[in-house]
């Protein structure tokens, strides 16, 4: 399953470090293959403000460490944001808050494009909506690659 990178939204760590849930499973299953390096992912310098971010509004403070760190020793690629991506961020909030896309993630939709990414491992149907992006299901990625 290596190749092109794919950007890995946040979701995927934080179902992964978190409770009991549908997603836990296979958000474990892909951290695992992410840092045994048979799945090629990136995330960028949003990912560690989310997790900083959710974790800290919970006041979980050492979680939101944890997770933050291990994310930046597991992932091989992190993006910077950078004035491009800001720019075009813009440009696609304009175009597609109708759709209600979150801003935060047009973030991470810029930065894919500005480097040449188009699918993101994601949860968040919403990037279902954004054109040239392919979101790729967590779980539907663990079944089909775990029950071959």
């Amino acid at each position: 399953m290596n190749g092109a990178a794919r950007l890995l939204d946040v979701n995927v760590p934080m179902y992964a470090a978190g409770q009991a849930h549908p997603y836990k499973e296979a958000c474990v299953w892909i951290m695992t293959e992410v840092a045994k390096g048979r799945l090629d992912a990136a995330i960028d310098t949003e990912t560690i403000q989310e997790v900083l971010y959710r974790y800290g509004a919970l006041r979980k403070w050492d979680l939101a460490v944890s997770v933050a760190t291990e994310l930046l020793i597991v992932v091989p690629t992190v993006h910077p944001v950078l004035l491009a991506d800001a720019r075009l961020a813009v440009d696609l909030f304009r175009q597609t808050a109708p759709r209600v896309v979150p801003a935060r993630d047009l973030i991470h939709v810029a930065v894919m494009r500005n480097n040449g990414i188009n699918e993101i491992i994601s949860a968040d149907e919403h990037f279902d909506r954004v054109d040239g992006i392919t979101r790729l299901d967590p779980r539907r990625l663990f079944d089909q690659f775990t029950r071959r």
